[in-house]
C-alpha cells in the first residue's frame, strides 16, 4: 500500500496533517517534507498529526515523525500526534515517543467497544 498524505487548516490555526496508508523506508520522507511545507506557508499555532489511518510504520516511519517534531520545535511550532491507529499508537509506546507527541490516545476503531465489559467481582 502507498502514502497519501492530506492537510487542512482547522480552527485558530491549526494545521492537520493526516497521512494514510504504510509509513516506511521507501517513502518516510514525505512526512517530514509535509510539515516542512506547513512551516514555509506560514507560521501555524499548532501542527497535529493524525495517525488514525495509518496502518503500519516503522522505525524509519518513527524517525521521520521524530524529524518533523524537531523541525516544527525549531520554528517554535508544537507537534502532537492524534487519533493514532492502534499500531501506530503501540510503536509510539513501545519507543517510549508517547509523551514527545502529546501522549494521544489510540483511536477507537470500535473493536474495543464490540468487546463484553468484565466486571471485577
Amino acid at each position: 500500500m502507498t502514502l497519501s498524505i492530506m492537510t487542512s487548516t482547522l480552527a485558530d490555526g491549526v494545521v492537520e496533517v493526516s497521512p494514510s496508508g504504510e509509513i516506511d523506508v521507501e517513502n518516510a520522507y514525505e512526512i517530514r517534507e509535509a510539515v516542512a511545507a506547513q512551516l514555509a506557508e506560514g507560521q501555524p499555532v499548532r501542527i497535529e498529526l493524525n495517525l488514525h489511518d495509518v496502518t503500519f510504520i516503522d522505525s524509519v516511519g518513527i524517525s521521520a515523525l521524530v524529524a518533523a517534531f524537531q523541525l516544527a520545535q525549531v520554528s517554535e511550532v508544537k507537534l502532537i500526534v492524534t487519533r493514532p491507529s492502534r499500531f501506530a499508537h503501540r510503536q509510539l509506546w513501545v519507543t517510549g515517543l508517547l509523551g514527545l507527541f502529546g501522549n494521544p490516545q489510540p483511536h477507537d476503531d470500535g473493536a474495543e467497544s464490540a468487546r463484553p465489559a468484565v466486571s471485577a467481582s
